[in-house]
């Protein structure tokens, strides 16, 4: 699933070039996780005057109101002065007179929502529930404690849960923690304060490399410009269970938590 890196990295790769442009129309293919919430030809002629990012959300700012996309599972952007003829996978074409936006979704689980403003009720039902931007100057380390000290579940999965700090998904709770050197079942609650301050700077640290390493690439992740990412190349856990760490040597351990593979070191991670 892209995660903040890799959305971060969409966004970057296509928000310039696609700024100020002109909308020509919008053609929407099988139906995706939610309804568009507009007539396509009612966004005909509005211009775009940005794109922002929030989580795992990318909002298109309109003359009128917002496009917030979503790439799901294995969604992809590409922005091209012309595309070619739309395949069973192709949902989304946002043409402009600067080129056309297409979404690529295999497992239809992204999503293209209009919605009025960004706090309109369509809106804050995607966005409402979202943790604090930990990219930006509003993440702060002892507001992050005093949120972790409330929550009893799994340090790894509070983070996968995007209300306390946003979009450190599956690949990069795994790197930080390692970073941080705690155990990613330990409870939230009994991280003490200089760990969760090393915890705290090691998800900056890690998102912040992801995003200047173009992402991870673990499967077809592709920016908008049909670049792939590096990260996973320097990946010090995730996907390497069974091989030695990069520190101790220990081989890296793979346990399932939440549904979701978590890749822990042993002896760095002790508790």
């Amino acid at each position: 699933m892209p995660e903040l890196p890799e959305v971060e990295v969409t966004r970057q790769s296509f928000a310039e070039r696609i700024a100020g442009a002109r909308v020509h129309g919008l053609r929407m293919g099988k139906p995706l996780r939610w309804p568009l919430g507009c007539a396509p030809e009612s966004l005909n002629g509005q211009r775009i005057h940005g794109v922002r990012r929030r989580g795992k959300y990318l909002l298109v700012d309109l003359d009128e109101g917002l496009l917030l996309l979503h790439l799901g599972m294995s969604g992809s952007l590409n922005f091209a002065p012309t595309q070619p003829p739309a395949g069973p996978h192709d949902h989304m074409d946002l043409a402009t007179d600067k080129g056309v936006l297409r979404l690529h979704d295999p497992r239809r689980f992204g999503a293209v929502v209009w919605a009025p403003s960004e706090a309109s009720a369509t809106a804050q039902k995607l966005l409402g529930h979202l943790g604090v931007e930990p990219l930006e100057g509003g993440f702060d380390a002892a507001a992050f404690h005093a949120a972790l000290r409330k929550r009893s579940a799994p340090i790894k999965q509070v983070l996968l849960a995007g209300d306390t700090v946003v979009g450190v998904g599956n690949i990069y709770a795994s790197e930080a923690l390692f970073m941080a050197g705690i155990r990613p079942t330990l409870r939230a609650n009994k991280v003490s304060r200089p760990r969760s301050d090393r915890l705290h700077a090691a998800i900056i640290e890690v998102l912040a490399r992801a995003v200047r390493q173009g992402g991870s690439s673990l499967r077809d992740f592709v920016s908008a410009e049909g670049k792939t990412g590096y990260f996973q190349l320097e990946a010090a856990v995730y996907g390497r269970a069974g091989q030695a760490c990069r520190v101790c040597a220990t081989p890296i351990r793979s346990i399932v938590q939440g549904q979701r593979t978590t890749f822990f070191c042993p002896q760095c991670q002790k508790n």
